[in-house]
């Protein structure tokens, strides 16, 4: 690591915090060239007052310790804040890991450097804290970028404001896109979770994964009885940016998302149904896989060889076609 951690040197208790409130919380955030976002993150989660700790992992941003710097001028003096860097750029799941070991409230929330929470957020989600519960979901708030919340939509809940219990089966299947139906990936939740239960069970991010990590860590703690609920958003805003690394798919990235579906099927763990309903979940990933190869080769102008991408699998036919169309529609409109 490059930088020792740091933490604030105040133990004082932060305004407006009453002495009753358990802090509980561990948030963990990892940052990479994340300076002009990751003030307003940190200030979200030391506004919680069941923040225990908060704990920045710069990624080896290699920005001459902007986010560093930025993350520390956050700090409001209580104490609870710690930021430190890695030596190699690795992406999310090695410091989300890092930040792990490095800190020990019971519940452990992640927080996405370019997001920010609205207060009483964790007030609303530990209430269920003794409810034998292990991931405790809200939903998101979907907000484009420069916008306000009231531009904002729910990932999950529209009408019925119904909490939900989820298991394994309805995990997979929200997961599974579709052209007919709005994205509602589960695996895009930032769930509490209970330390205890990772620790019980070995369970941590995947560092060989630098896309889908929160997917295959929720579906790994499903698998090991996990009991999870999503309730209606109580106040997780998750910023909706063209440049995110979600939406920067490399190959290499799409492979390593590819083998830990495989390893989940391969777990021998699945039920017949669950099973099934990961490999069409991997069929989705495949697409993706599918449509990089594809543009690869047109960008050589090889045309030949990315006809064949797509005939050596016909199934991701459909995945391509839709692709070429969504991207000609948004040169049309100018989207970028």
């Amino acid at each position: 690591m490059l930088a020792t951690p740091q933490s604030g040197s105040s133990s004082e208790t932060p305004s407006g915090v009453n002495d009753a409130v358990r802090r509980e919380v561990t948030v963990i955030i990892a940052a990479w060239r994340a300076a002009g976002t990751i003030g307003k993150a940190v200030a979200s989660a030391l506004a919680q007052p069941e923040t225990a700790e908060v704990v920045v992992v710069d990624d080896d941003s290699g920005d001459s310790d902007a986010t560093l710097n930025a993350a520390r001028a956050a700090d409001d003096g209580t104490g609870r804040l710690t930021v430190f860097a890695l030596d190699k750029n690795s992406g999310p799941a090695r410091a989300r890991n890092a930040a792990i070991n490095a800190s020990k409230a019971p519940w452990i929330a992640v927080l996405d450097s370019d997001d920010f929470m609205e207060p009483g957020r964790f007030a609303k989600l530990t209430e269920l804290r003794q409810q034998n519960l292990d991931l405790i979901a809200d939903d998101l708030l979907q907000t484009p970028d420069g916008q306000p919340l009231s531009e904002g939509r729910p990932l999950w809940f529209e009408d019925d404001k119904t909490p939900v219990d989820v298991p394994l089966e309805l995990f997979f299947a929200s997961c599974i896109s579709s052209p007919k139906r709005k994205r509602r990936e589960m695996g895009f939740l930032k769930p509490l979770m209970r330390r205890a239960f990772l620790e019980k069970h070995g369970l941590g991010y995947d560092e060989s994964m630098r896309l889908g990590e929160d997917f295959d860590l929720y579906s790994r703690a499903l698998m090991a009885g996990a009991k999870m609920r999503l309730v209606p958003w109580a106040g997780y805003v998750s910023i909706m940016r063209r440049g995110s690394l979600s939406l920067r798919q490399k190959r290499g990235d799409l492979v390593a998302l590819l083998a830990s579906k495989d390893r989940l099927l391969a777990s021998g763990k699945l039920s017949p149904a669950e099973a099934r309903l990961l490999k069409k979940v991997k069929a989705t990933s495949k697409g993706r896989l599918v449509w990089v190869d594809f543009m690869a080769a047109l960008k050589t102008g090889n045309v030949f060889r990315a006809a064949w991408v797509v005939l050596k699998d016909p199934s991701q036919a459909p995945y391509v076609l839709r692709s070429l169309r969504n991207m000609f529609v948004n040169k049309i409109r100018g989207v970028k």
